[in-house]
């Protein structure tokens, strides 16, 4: 039987690995209770809204359709005034916000001004729709679980307005997905 002193070096090796891989368990329990950052929400629904205005102007600008056009105006005015309101409280709150695109909305913003047409409105419709189910998501957490009065509050009084927009969004696609024409192949048979 070993003695204490005499216990062979795979055991060192093994009971150092365990000790690593609790030591990594911990940090990711704690992680994963770490609060809600109030901040952080704030930071990305100001770039959210600032992507949603530019993405709105391109539309308003590219679309062919009447209906998208007033959908992207829509968009630049609501976001242009959620961007307002949460600037306000934000420098109340000391929380500084970025005025650039994350690099999703660069992606999108140059994806779609490079189409046009019923191509333009189909992609912004989805673009649309899978940004507004995340939106709302996003403001549903913090206006449950956000820890700030004034970002909760902010979060809380704009869900509906995101919701109406997500709404307007799939009835936008829906539009898009039929009035997609099929042009005929020469020649095909019938």
């Amino acid at each position: 039987m070993p003695t204490p002193n005499r216990i062979k070096r795979s055991h060192w090796i093994a009971l150092l690995a365990a000790v690593v891989v609790l030591g990594a368990a911990v940090v990711v329990a704690k992680t994963s209770r770490e609060p809600f950052s109030d901040a952080q929400f704030a930071v990305k629904a100001a770039q959210g809204s600032l992507a949603e205005v530019q993405l709105g102007r391109l539309a308003a600008q590219k679309s062919q359709s009447e209906t998208v056009r007033a959908f992207g105006q829509r968009m630049a005015t609501d976001h242009a005034e959620c961007k307002a309101k949460l600037k306000k409280i934000a420098a109340q709150e000391s929380i500084s916000l970025r005025e650039d695109l994350d690099q999703d909305a660069k992606q999108s913003y140059e994806k779609l001004s490079k189409l046009s047409g019923r191509n333009f409105d189909r992609a912004y419709a989805q673009d649309m729709v899978k940004d507004h189910k995340k939106d709302v998501a996003e403001f549903q957490k913090e206006a449950s679980a956000g820890r700030n009065e004034a970002i909760r509050t902010f979060a809380t009084d704009t869900l509906p307005t995101l919701q109406d927009h997500l709404k307007q969004a799939r009835e936008l696609k829906d539009l898009s997905d039929r009035s997609v024409t099929t042009v005929p192949v020469p020649n095909a048979p019938r």
